[in-house]
Protein backbone atom coordinates (compact mmCIF):
# COMPACT_ATOMS: atom_id res chain seq x y z
CA UNK A 1 0.00 0.00 0.00
CA UNK A 2 1.34 3.30 -0.13
CA UNK A 3 0.46 6.76 1.96
CA UNK A 4 -0.15 9.29 -0.99
CA UNK A 5 0.28 11.70 1.86
CA UNK A 6 4.02 10.94 2.45
CA UNK A 7 5.12 9.86 -0.72
CA UNK A 8 6.96 12.06 -2.79
CA UNK A 9 7.52 10.37 -5.75
CA UNK A 10 5.11 11.01 -8.77
CA UNK A 11 7.96 10.16 -11.34
CA UNK A 12 7.94 14.20 -12.96
CA UNK A 13 11.06 14.35 -12.41
CA UNK A 14 11.04 18.48 -11.59
CA UNK A 15 13.07 20.13 -9.57
CA UNK A 16 10.73 21.72 -6.98
CA UNK A 17 9.16 19.62 -4.93
CA UNK A 18 5.70 20.27 -3.58
CA UNK A 19 5.27 17.89 -1.08
CA UNK A 20 4.11 19.83 2.05
CA UNK A 21 5.02 22.75 0.50
CA UNK A 22 3.90 25.70 2.50
CA UNK A 23 2.42 29.16 0.79
CA UNK A 24 5.50 31.26 2.08
CA UNK A 25 7.72 28.82 0.74
CA UNK A 26 6.26 28.35 -2.98
CA UNK A 27 6.21 32.03 -3.17
CA UNK A 28 9.61 31.98 -2.15
CA UNK A 29 10.84 29.84 -4.60
CA UNK A 30 8.93 31.21 -7.62
CA UNK A 31 10.39 35.33 -6.57
CA UNK A 32 14.20 33.99 -6.55
CA UNK A 33 13.46 31.73 -9.94
CA UNK A 34 13.31 28.27 -8.15
CA UNK A 35 10.60 27.43 -9.78
CA UNK A 36 7.38 28.99 -11.80
CA UNK A 37 3.95 29.43 -11.32
CA UNK A 38 3.18 26.75 -14.06
CA UNK A 39 5.60 24.35 -12.71
CA UNK A 40 4.23 24.47 -8.97
CA UNK A 41 0.54 23.91 -11.28
CA UNK A 42 2.09 21.40 -13.01
CA UNK A 43 3.62 19.66 -10.00
CA UNK A 44 0.54 19.44 -8.29
CA UNK A 45 -1.85 17.91 -11.03
CA UNK A 46 0.74 15.36 -11.54
CA UNK A 47 0.31 14.22 -7.69
CA UNK A 48 -3.32 14.05 -8.44
CA UNK A 49 -3.04 12.13 -11.44
CA UNK A 50 -0.65 10.09 -9.44
CA UNK A 51 -2.75 9.16 -6.25
CA UNK A 52 -6.62 10.82 -6.97
CA UNK A 53 -7.45 7.07 -8.34
CA UNK A 54 -6.66 5.49 -4.30
CA UNK A 55 -7.60 8.54 -2.65
CA UNK A 56 -11.16 9.63 -4.76
CA UNK A 57 -10.35 13.15 -3.22
CA UNK A 58 -11.46 15.09 -6.17
CA UNK A 59 -14.72 15.79 -7.98
CA UNK A 60 -13.37 18.12 -10.97
CA UNK A 61 -10.20 19.50 -11.87
CA UNK A 62 -10.01 23.46 -13.34
CA UNK A 63 -9.74 23.36 -17.19
CA UNK A 64 -8.14 27.00 -16.88
CA UNK A 65 -5.60 26.19 -13.99
CA UNK A 66 -2.66 26.36 -16.13
CA UNK A 67 -3.63 29.15 -17.72
CA UNK A 68 -4.04 31.02 -14.73
CA UNK A 69 -0.80 30.33 -14.13
CA UNK A 70 1.03 31.53 -17.17
CA UNK A 71 -0.96 34.49 -16.30
CA UNK A 72 0.54 35.24 -12.86
CA UNK A 73 4.06 34.19 -14.17
CA UNK A 74 3.70 37.20 -16.88
CA UNK A 75 2.77 39.69 -14.34
CA UNK A 76 5.45 38.59 -12.01
CA UNK A 77 8.04 39.16 -14.72
CA UNK A 78 6.30 42.32 -16.15
CA UNK A 79 6.92 43.86 -12.51
CA UNK A 80 3.06 43.80 -11.01
CA UNK A 81 2.11 43.89 -7.60
CA UNK A 82 1.09 40.06 -6.89
CA UNK A 83 -1.85 39.42 -3.86
CA UNK A 84 -1.40 37.62 -0.45
CA UNK A 85 -2.05 34.17 -2.37
CA UNK A 86 -0.08 34.84 -5.33
CA UNK A 87 -0.07 31.39 -7.19
CA UNK A 88 -1.34 29.49 -4.33
CA UNK A 89 -2.79 26.22 -5.79
CA UNK A 90 -5.67 25.56 -3.55
CA UNK A 91 -8.86 23.25 -3.26
CA UNK A 92 -12.24 23.83 -3.11
CA UNK A 93 -14.86 21.72 -1.37
CA UNK A 94 -17.66 20.87 -3.44
CA UNK A 95 -20.31 22.85 -1.61
CA UNK A 96 -18.70 26.26 -2.88
CA UNK A 97 -19.84 28.12 -6.11
CA UNK A 98 -17.68 28.10 -8.57
CA UNK A 99 -18.51 29.75 -11.92
CA UNK A 100 -16.38 27.81 -14.17
CA UNK A 101 -16.68 24.18 -12.49
CA UNK A 102 -19.62 22.55 -11.51
CA UNK A 103 -20.75 22.42 -7.84
CA UNK A 104 -22.97 19.47 -6.70
CA UNK A 105 -23.02 19.50 -2.93
CA UNK A 106 -22.18 16.17 -2.71
CA UNK A 107 -25.32 15.16 -4.74
CA UNK A 108 -26.26 13.72 -8.05
CA UNK A 109 -29.05 15.45 -8.29
CA UNK A 110 -26.87 19.05 -9.35
CA UNK A 111 -24.20 16.91 -11.26
CA UNK A 112 -24.85 19.21 -14.19
CA UNK A 113 -24.95 22.59 -11.90
CA UNK A 114 -22.75 25.39 -13.15
CA UNK A 115 -23.17 28.39 -10.62
CA UNK A 116 -23.09 31.67 -12.45
CA UNK A 117 -20.63 32.71 -10.05
CA UNK A 118 -18.40 32.66 -7.87
CA UNK A 119 -18.63 31.63 -3.70
CA UNK A 120 -17.53 35.24 -1.68
CA UNK A 121 -14.67 33.09 -0.23
CA UNK A 122 -13.80 32.05 -3.56
CA UNK A 123 -13.84 35.34 -5.93
CA UNK A 124 -11.32 36.80 -2.68
CA UNK A 125 -9.15 34.16 -2.68
CA UNK A 126 -9.25 34.63 -6.45
CA UNK A 127 -8.34 38.70 -6.07
CA UNK A 128 -5.37 37.42 -4.10
CA UNK A 129 -3.74 35.01 -6.91
CA UNK A 130 -4.81 31.97 -5.84
CA UNK A 131 -5.45 29.21 -8.24
CA UNK A 132 -8.59 27.00 -7.84
CA UNK A 133 -6.77 24.10 -8.70
CA UNK A 134 -10.04 21.54 -8.21
CA UNK A 135 -13.05 20.57 -6.38
CA UNK A 136 -12.86 18.55 -3.52
CA UNK A 137 -15.32 15.52 -2.78
CA UNK A 138 -17.79 16.02 0.65
CA UNK A 139 -20.46 13.81 2.73
CA UNK A 140 -23.42 14.92 0.49
CA UNK A 141 -25.38 17.90 1.28
CA UNK A 142 -22.71 18.20 4.08
CA UNK A 143 -24.82 15.61 6.05
CA UNK A 144 -22.36 13.16 7.81
CA UNK A 145 -19.57 14.24 9.95
CA UNK A 146 -18.10 10.63 9.89
CA UNK A 147 -17.18 10.16 6.58
CA UNK A 148 -17.41 11.70 3.12
CA UNK A 149 -18.91 9.74 0.88
CA UNK A 150 -21.83 11.59 -1.97
CA UNK A 151 -23.80 10.55 -4.63
CA UNK A 152 -22.56 12.53 -6.93
CA UNK A 153 -18.52 11.39 -6.55
CA UNK A 154 -18.67 8.64 -4.02
CA UNK A 155 -16.54 7.76 -0.84
CA UNK A 156 -12.91 9.70 -0.36
CA UNK A 157 -10.96 7.68 2.01
CA UNK A 158 -7.90 8.83 4.45
CA UNK A 159 -4.59 9.63 2.65
CA UNK A 160 -2.59 8.61 5.44
CA UNK A 161 -4.38 4.95 5.28
CA UNK A 162 -6.83 4.39 2.77
CA UNK A 163 -8.62 1.38 5.03
CA UNK A 164 -10.27 4.64 6.94
CA UNK A 165 -11.85 7.63 6.94
CA UNK A 166 -11.24 11.42 6.25
CA UNK A 167 -14.14 11.80 8.72
CA UNK A 168 -16.55 13.90 6.92
CA UNK A 169 -17.87 16.41 5.33
CA UNK A 170 -14.98 18.07 4.23
CA UNK A 171 -13.21 15.13 3.67
CA UNK A 172 -12.04 15.33 0.05
CA UNK A 173 -10.34 19.14 1.03
CA UNK A 174 -8.44 17.25 4.27
CA UNK A 175 -7.28 14.22 2.25
CA UNK A 176 -6.42 16.32 -0.90
CA UNK A 177 -4.38 18.55 0.42
CA UNK A 178 -2.52 15.79 2.92
CA UNK A 179 -2.19 14.06 -0.27
CA UNK A 180 -0.20 17.42 -1.75
CA UNK A 181 -2.95 17.60 -4.11
CA UNK A 182 -2.85 21.34 -3.04
CA UNK A 183 -0.66 23.68 -0.55
CA UNK A 184 -4.33 24.56 0.84
CA UNK A 185 -8.03 24.23 0.99
CA UNK A 186 -11.25 25.65 2.19
CA UNK A 187 -13.68 23.55 3.88
CA UNK A 188 -17.44 24.35 5.50
CA UNK A 189 -18.84 22.97 8.99
CA UNK A 190 -22.06 22.76 10.55
CA UNK A 191 -21.05 20.68 13.71
CA UNK A 192 -17.33 19.28 12.62
CA UNK A 193 -17.28 19.50 8.82
CA UNK A 194 -14.09 21.51 9.10
CA UNK A 195 -12.38 20.30 12.29
CA UNK A 196 -13.04 16.74 12.18
CA UNK A 197 -11.18 16.49 8.82
CA UNK A 198 -8.36 18.58 9.77
CA UNK A 199 -7.90 15.80 12.78
CA UNK A 200 -7.98 12.82 10.94
CA UNK A 201 -5.54 14.45 8.56
CA UNK A 202 -3.06 16.12 10.66
CA UNK A 203 -3.98 19.93 9.33
CA UNK A 204 -5.06 22.89 10.92
CA UNK A 205 -8.62 23.98 9.85
CA UNK A 206 -10.36 27.23 11.22
CA UNK A 207 -14.21 27.39 12.23
CA UNK A 208 -14.57 31.09 13.05
CA UNK A 209 -17.21 33.04 14.46
CA UNK A 210 -20.49 33.03 12.65
CA UNK A 211 -20.75 36.35 10.96
CA UNK A 212 -16.81 37.06 10.78
CA UNK A 213 -16.96 35.63 7.25
CA UNK A 214 -19.76 35.14 4.61
CA UNK A 215 -21.46 32.25 3.60
CA UNK A 216 -22.52 33.41 0.33
CA UNK A 217 -22.52 30.28 -2.35
CA UNK A 218 -22.14 27.65 0.02
CA UNK A 219 -24.60 24.83 -0.24
CA UNK A 220 -25.82 25.26 3.73
CA UNK A 221 -27.09 22.12 5.69
CA UNK A 222 -28.43 24.25 8.74
CA UNK A 223 -27.79 28.03 7.62
CA UNK A 224 -27.90 29.67 11.16
CA UNK A 225 -24.69 26.76 12.23
CA UNK A 226 -22.80 26.95 9.09
CA UNK A 227 -19.70 28.97 8.71
CA UNK A 228 -17.02 28.09 6.26
CA UNK A 229 -12.78 28.24 6.21
CA UNK A 230 -9.52 27.16 4.99
CA UNK A 231 -7.73 23.85 5.92
CA UNK A 232 -4.49 23.85 5.59
CA UNK A 233 -0.73 22.14 7.21
CA UNK A 234 0.75 25.26 9.19
CA UNK A 235 -1.19 27.58 11.67
CA UNK A 236 0.44 30.44 9.54
CA UNK A 237 -0.89 29.21 5.85
CA UNK A 238 -4.57 29.06 7.40
CA UNK A 239 -3.94 32.69 8.94
CA UNK A 240 -3.07 33.77 5.32
CA UNK A 241 -6.03 32.33 4.05
CA UNK A 242 -8.07 34.05 6.75
CA UNK A 243 -6.50 37.10 6.01
CA UNK A 244 -8.27 37.32 3.09
CA UNK A 245 -11.37 35.27 3.28
CA UNK A 246 -12.65 36.74 7.14
CA UNK A 247 -14.96 39.90 6.27
CA UNK A 248 -18.30 41.71 6.02
CA UNK A 249 -20.37 40.59 2.61
CA UNK A 250 -23.84 42.44 2.19
CA UNK A 251 -24.90 39.08 0.46
CA UNK A 252 -24.37 37.32 4.11
CA UNK A 253 -26.68 39.59 6.55
CA UNK A 254 -24.53 37.62 9.39
CA UNK A 255 -21.74 39.33 8.11
CA UNK A 256 -23.13 42.50 9.61
CA UNK A 257 -22.45 41.57 13.36
CA UNK A 258 -19.11 41.25 12.60
CA UNK A 259 -18.64 44.08 10.26
CA UNK A 260 -15.68 45.88 11.41
CA UNK A 261 -14.06 43.61 14.07
CA UNK A 262 -12.01 41.11 11.17
CA UNK A 263 -8.21 41.90 12.66
CA UNK A 264 -6.08 43.66 10.19
CA UNK A 265 -3.62 40.82 9.93
CA UNK A 266 -3.99 37.17 11.77
CA UNK A 267 -0.39 35.98 11.37
CA UNK A 268 0.85 38.90 13.85
CA UNK A 269 -0.80 36.59 16.53
CA UNK A 270 1.49 33.64 15.62
CA UNK A 271 4.18 33.14 18.04
CA UNK A 272 5.78 30.34 18.62
CA UNK A 273 6.11 30.52 22.73
CA UNK A 274 2.03 30.92 22.89
CA UNK A 275 1.82 27.56 25.14
CA UNK A 276 4.95 28.78 27.72
CA UNK A 277 3.44 28.44 31.24
CA UNK A 278 -0.20 27.51 30.43
CA UNK A 279 -2.50 24.76 32.08
CA UNK A 280 -2.46 21.82 29.51
CA UNK A 281 -5.16 19.03 30.39
CA UNK A 282 -5.06 15.48 28.68
CA UNK A 283 -8.44 13.47 29.04
CA UNK A 284 -6.83 9.74 29.15
CA UNK A 285 -10.47 8.00 28.94
CA UNK A 286 -10.45 9.08 25.36
CA UNK A 287 -6.82 8.74 24.63
CA UNK A 288 -5.39 5.72 25.84
CA UNK A 289 -8.52 2.89 25.88
CA UNK A 290 -8.03 -0.18 25.32
CA UNK A 291 -8.01 -1.20 22.11
CA UNK A 292 -6.19 1.98 21.06
CA UNK A 293 -3.31 0.99 18.38
CA UNK A 294 -0.03 1.21 19.99
CA UNK A 295 1.52 3.03 17.45
CA UNK A 296 -0.89 5.97 17.73
CA UNK A 297 -1.02 6.11 21.61
CA UNK A 298 2.78 6.03 21.30
CA UNK A 299 2.58 9.51 18.84
CA UNK A 300 0.28 10.75 21.19
CA UNK A 301 2.94 10.71 24.08
CA UNK A 302 4.99 11.68 21.94
CA UNK A 303 2.39 15.00 21.41
CA UNK A 304 2.10 15.28 24.99
CA UNK A 305 5.48 15.56 25.49
CA UNK A 306 5.97 18.10 23.01
CA UNK A 307 3.71 20.60 24.64
CA UNK A 308 5.23 19.96 27.88
CA UNK A 309 8.48 21.56 26.34
CA UNK A 310 6.65 24.11 24.61
CA UNK A 311 4.93 24.92 27.86
CA UNK A 312 8.01 25.02 29.87
CA UNK A 313 9.90 26.47 26.98
CA UNK A 314 12.44 23.84 27.50
CA UNK A 315 14.38 25.30 30.41
CA UNK A 316 13.11 22.69 32.79
CA UNK A 317 12.21 19.13 33.05
CA UNK A 318 8.03 18.92 34.42
CA UNK A 319 6.27 16.87 36.65
CA UNK A 320 2.72 15.38 35.59
CA UNK A 321 0.21 15.36 38.44
CA UNK A 322 -2.16 12.61 37.55
CA UNK A 323 -6.13 12.78 38.83
CA UNK A 324 -8.21 10.29 38.70
CA UNK A 325 -12.43 10.76 38.65
CA UNK A 326 -15.15 8.48 38.46
CA UNK A 327 -14.50 6.36 35.31
CA UNK A 328 -11.68 8.89 33.57
CA UNK A 329 -8.14 9.58 34.08
CA UNK A 330 -6.37 12.53 33.62
CA UNK A 331 -2.78 14.23 33.49
CA UNK A 332 -3.24 17.99 34.41
CA UNK A 333 -0.05 20.10 34.14
CA UNK A 334 -0.23 22.91 37.04
CA UNK A 335 0.46 26.32 35.97
CA UNK A 336 4.21 27.48 36.10
CA UNK A 337 4.50 29.85 38.34
CA UNK A 338 4.44 33.66 36.89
Amino acid sequence: MQWAACNPDDGSGAAFEVVEATIGGVQAAIRDGTTTCREVVERHLARIAAYEDAINAITVLNPLALERADRLDAALAAGETTGPLFCVPMLVKDNFDTHDMVTTGGSIALADNLPPDDAFMVRKIREAGAIVLAKTNMAEWAFSPRQSVSSSFDTTRNAYALDRVPAGSSGGTASGVAASFGVIGLGSDTGNSIRGPSSHLALVGIRSTIGLTSRDGVIPLSFDRDIAGPMGRTVEDVARVFNVVAGYDPADPYTEAGRGREEEDYTAFLDADGARGARIGVLRALADPEETDGEILALFDAAIDDLRGARSGGDRPLRVRRRRGTGTRGDVLPPLPL
